[in-house]
């Protein structure tokens, strides 16, 4: 994709750059931990362990949507 300057003056749209979102890990992670604990944040439904012989699934699972952090062990 090539954006020119109209592209985004035009809306007045901004391009901000992140790094790993931008948190401050102190501060987010124990949030996180709340959240999960008050039953706001299934981070256990976001994940799928797959073992290594199954990584086409684990890929397929995550193009499809049907995962969203596939995880591959090895065992």
């Amino acid at each position: 994709m090539n954006l020119t300057g109209m592209d985004i003056m035009g809306e007045s749209k901004q391009i901000i750059g992140l790094i790993e979102g931008d948190a401050i890990p102190q501060l987010f992670i124990p949030k996180l931990i709340k959240y999960f604990k008050k039953g706001k944040f299934p981070v256990d439904k976001l994940m799928k362990f797959y073992s290594f012989d199954q990584v086409n699934q684990a890929f397929d699972d995550f193009t499809s949507g049907k995962v969203i952090k596939p995880v591959i062990t090895f065992k």
